[in-house]
């Protein structure tokens, strides 16, 4: 009789709802991830053809506009992703907390390129940096699934998305000594000082694309899966339909 083939200890079937959890705010561990990461990705699909982007956000727990959790993008109006958005804006949005760099193998590969370089691999800082994951801040993925939508260009909205959305991805001297850490130039274009974003930010044919969070899954390191959805309060419900005054609740 052949041997039965097991799945790993940390293996969790996870095509159906997943211990799902409830409740009328953002899981904790959700929230710190959207506040640390520095990149979320996000996937937008037409005419069943897959695109993700790598993208800046900023993750707000609620705006002068609706009471409820959301993420800012902005996007070029002609790229691929805003040509899918407009013709399906559902969306699945990736984030998590952990360094992406990949470690050294066991096999090191003498070829490789890229940041950090060989060397910097081998140092005790960049060591620290790079198995950041194993610590106890490094532990979760997050994927939230929603709808997308274009603000109106010209808006009160879309200009105070832009505003708070460039402050959350301005960081001037921090990005410089990163890339010094790793062997980067040390001479950065102009644009270079706010991580490039102002770029991608400010520009009038920019356009600003929200995603309310209103359910995903979380993931962690050792495969664990969970599935959350956000219902509102009646309070919080009143407020979404009757709005807030001046931005006060």
């Amino acid at each position: 009789m052949a041997e039965v083939q097991r799945p790993p200890l940390n293996w969790e079937a996870s095509a159906e709802a997943t211990h799902p959890q409830i409740s009328s705010s953002l899981p904790a561990e959700v929230e710190t991830c959207l506040k640390n990461a520095r990149f979320l990705h996000l996937a937008t699909c037409d005419a069943m053809h897959p695109h993700v982007s790598l993208m800046n956000y900023t993750y707000l727990p609620s705006t002068p506009f609706d009471p409820s959790p959301v993420i800012i993008m902005t996007t070029n109006p002609t790229s691929k992703k805003t040509l899918n958005l407009i013709n399906n804006p559902r969306v699945s949005l990736l984030v998590h907390d952990w360094v992406s760099h990949r470690p050294p193998t066991r096999n090191p590969d003498p070829t490789r390129e890229g940041s950090p370089p060989p060397q910097a691999a081998r140092s005790s800082l960049a060591s620290l940096l790079l198995n950041i994951n194993t610590s106890a801040l490094s532990s979760i993925s997050a994927t939230i699934n929603g709808m997308a939508r274009i603000v109106e260009q010209g808006s009160d909205e879309e200009r105070w998305c832009k505003e708070r959305h460039l402050e959350n991805n301005t960081f001037g001297d921090q990005v410089r000594e990163d890339q010094g850490l790793f062997g980067a130039a040390q001479n950065p274009s102009p644009n270079e000082g706010d991580g490039g974003a102002s770029c991608f930010i400010e520009g009038e044919e920019v356009r600003v694309m929200l995603v309310p969070i209103k359910e995903g899954r979380i993931a962690d390191w050792k495969g664990g899966v969970k599935d959350w959805e956000i219902r509102p309060s009646e309070e919080q419900d009143r407020r979404g339909r009757h709005g807030l005054v001046n931005g006060i609740s």
